[in-house]
């Protein structure tokens, strides 16, 4: 079985959520994770800090690093990058996972909504990236894996939230070109994204969404696992998505990640039902 034994992972918003379940994955096997997120202290609206998430890898066998860190701001980023190499001697992969979200049309969406989506979600991803490569190109098997789409120009997707679509394809488009410019140099430069809607804090902000008919995050932390093992050479530009990742590695039966097996599964935005 292919391991991350040893590997230092650096991953955005891993408080909770998608990005804390990779996080746990990740640690099953022994690995370094830097646990990147503002979450420094508890909040009640939103369960997690980046205390609690380094706690709970360490707990489930890796070793975890604290980094409060906010990936809109360039100095924040590189003294967090900075301390995961000090740390634990390099980087071997990057996972962007954080994201903002504001699913409004364009007269509902504040230029204040508009902006942090960019910056967190497009720029954050390429700033991350830029402070990430110099040590992941002298890593054995480089990755840097964005929770992103794949790249679509359908007015069905942009219509309804211009703002959003516009920031989270952003991130399809920065692993596009940072594929093609480092995927030549040996890195794995790739995109993940769940086939179905995922429970997550994040779907206080989708209205009308039903819980029972989401999955757990637990299968985009197992198929970025199925991801992030697969040797870097050769292997970039990818737009993956969840389930079909973990077909391709030989399973059928997805009821485990489902909130409710009972219930039909909702289909995540950007994915044809």
């Amino acid at each position: 079985m292919a391991t991350l034994h040893g590997k230092t992972l650096f991953i955005t918003g891993a408080s909770r959520g998608i990005g804390l379940a990779i996080a746990l994955r990740a640690a099953r096997d022994g690995a370094n994770v830097a646990v990147a997120a503002k979450s420094s202290v508890p909040n009640p609206k939103l369960p997690g800090t980046i205390h609690s998430a380094a706690e709970a890898v360490a707990a489930a066998g890796g070793q975890g690093l604290a980094l409060k860190c906010d990936i809109r701001d360039e100095d924040s980023v590189r003294a967090a990058v900075a301390a995961a190499v000090d740390t634990f001697g390099g980087i071997d992969i990057l996972v962007n996972n954080a994201s903002a979200i504001w699913l409004a049309g364009a007269l509902d969406t504040p230029m204040k909504r508009f902006d942090l989506m960019n910056q967190v979600n497009a720029r954050g991803s390429f700033l991350c990236a830029q402070a990430c490569l110099p040590y992941l190109l002298q890593a054995p098997n480089p990755h840097i894996l964005t929770l992103a789409p794949p790249p679509s120009l359908d007015p069905k997707w942009w219509a309804p939230h211009t703002g959003y679509t516009l920031a989270k394809m952003g991130m399809s488009f920065v692993t596009l070109g940072l594929a093609g410019e480092f995927g030549p140099q040996g890195v794995a430069v790739n995109a993940l994204w769940p086939r179905t809607i995922i429970a997550t804090d994040a779907l206080n902000m989708i209205p009308g969404v039903e819980i029972p008919r989401c999955r757990k995050p637990d299968i985009v932390a197992d198929a970025a696992h199925a991801v992030l093992v697969r040797p870097a050479a050769g292997f970039f530009g990818r737009f993956l998505i969840d389930e079909t990742v973990l077909r391709e590695a030989g399973m059928d039966d997805f009821s485990q990640y489902a909130v409710d097996p009972s219930q039909p599964l909702l289909p995540d935005l950007f994915v044809d039902a």
